[in-house]
């Protein structure tokens, strides 16, 4: 009896699996011309991706030659630095002054100056 069960379980799982083997193939199904069309269809789909990919590399290649070359431009370095913090001070000096300039003139408005109330 014990040995029934086992032959049934057995039998049960071998029909279980083996379904998968007996699937059907879509290319099976598939004309000649249909299946010629079907592989000119995924050559030039892969043709359309490997021109997107190396366009795609090429612009980043690019980028790192750019990156890589900017530490050897006239623009980079100390000197930058330098010149971008004479300009952030020069333009600070001038801010300073106009806000300076400015509360002088709410302060004259409020004191009556009435012509310094426009600015």
């Amino acid at each position: 009896m014990q040995r029934f069960g086992f032959l049934c379980a057995a039998a049960l799982a071998a029909a279980t699996l083996s379904g998968p083997v007996h699937a059907d193939d879509p290319y099976e199904k598939l004309t000649p011309e249909e299946l010629a069309r079907d592989k000119a269809t995924i050559r030039r789909l892969n043709r359309e991706q490997l021109d997107y990919v190396r366009k795609r590399d090429a612009q980043y290649a690019k980028g790192w030659r750019a990156y890589d070359d900017a530490p050897r431009s006239p623009d980079y370095g100390e000197s930058r630095y330098a010149r971008q913090m004479r300009d952030y001070e020069s333009d600070r000096r001038d801010y300073e002054r106009a806000m300076a300039d400015w509360r002088e003139d709410v302060a004259a408005c409020r004191a009556g100056y009435y012509s310094r109330c426009r600015r």
